[in-house]
């Protein structure tokens, strides 16, 4: 299945979740943020949230500094 992943298009596999796509970034445990659809998706649903066909999906990191 397709989806845009920070403006790239990417194949992810059916029933993928955000936090499949977490992982599969190698940002487990990272301070990261989730935009689905122009929506912030709380980390607490990043594991029940299914990846759909033609979703737009962001993963900003923060970043710190002074």
């Amino acid at each position: 299945m397709n989806i845009r992943l920070n403006g790239e298009p990417t194949e992810v596999a059916e029933g993928c979740t955000l936090a499949d796509l977490v992982a599969a970034q190698g940002l487990v445990g990272k301070r990261i943020a989730i935009e689905r659809n122009g929506e912030i998706v709380p980390r607490s649903l990043h594991a029940q949230c299914l990846c759909i066909a033609n979703d737009n999906i962001e993963i900003v990191h923060a970043i710190g500094g002074g």
